[in-house]
């Protein structure tokens, strides 16, 4: 059968869904590529702060930048909407950066607890759900605790400026390990 011949209408059965293949793919790929990050505003779930208005927590915020710095550029801030007192919120991907102030003492923290010292703050480790997309750190240095979860792809930008900020506002004090 060397030199048979194929219909035009068999060549048309044949190329037209993989063109219309190739065509979803691409428009797939070009989705992915310039949606980019979520920047509306962001409902932010319940959680216990009960020191969240103190004048701590505004120290902080007002000494918070207005951006935060990642690996691939400036996060720049994010709304939280309904706001939430103590709370602040940055674009990044694959989910926001969002810091809260007056949160309630981890759980986690106890006398053996692994502290990293980033910027002469004491940051806790918290437990990370599985499949969560961020992990999240607990300032216990200080008279209030702060909670931050950032995803790893934002780098080690977010935890140091929190840093500074928490330095500039807040004085240091004991670990209260119990």
């Amino acid at each position: 059968m060397a030199g048979a011949r194929v219909s035009p209408p068999v060549v048309v059965a044949i190329a037209l869904p993989l063109l219309l293949a190739l065509v979803v793919a691409g428009l797939a790929v070009w989705a992915r590529l310039t949606t980019g990050p979520d920047t509306g505003p962001l409902e932010l779930p319940a959680q216990a702060a009960p020191q969240a208005s103190s004048t701590s927590c505004d120290a902080v915020l007002r000494a918070l930048p207005l951006g935060l710095p990642g690996d691939t550029g400036d996060l720049s801030p994010r709304e939280v909407d309904p706001p939430v007192p103590g709370a602040r919120a940055w674009v990044a991907e694959p989910e926001p950066v969002v810091l809260r102030c007056g949160t309630e003492r981890p759980a986690e923290l106890g006398p053996t607890s692994p502290l990293i010292v980033v910027n002469g703050v004491s940051w806790l480790p918290l437990a990370t759900p599985q499949g969560a997309l961020a992990t999240t750190y607990a300032v216990v240095d200080r008279g209030v605790y702060l909670e931050l979860s950032a995803p790893a792809e934002t780098g080690p930008g977010p935890l140091q400026a929190v840093s500074d900020a928490v330095v500039d506002a807040l004085p240091p004090q004991p670990v209260r390990v119990r």
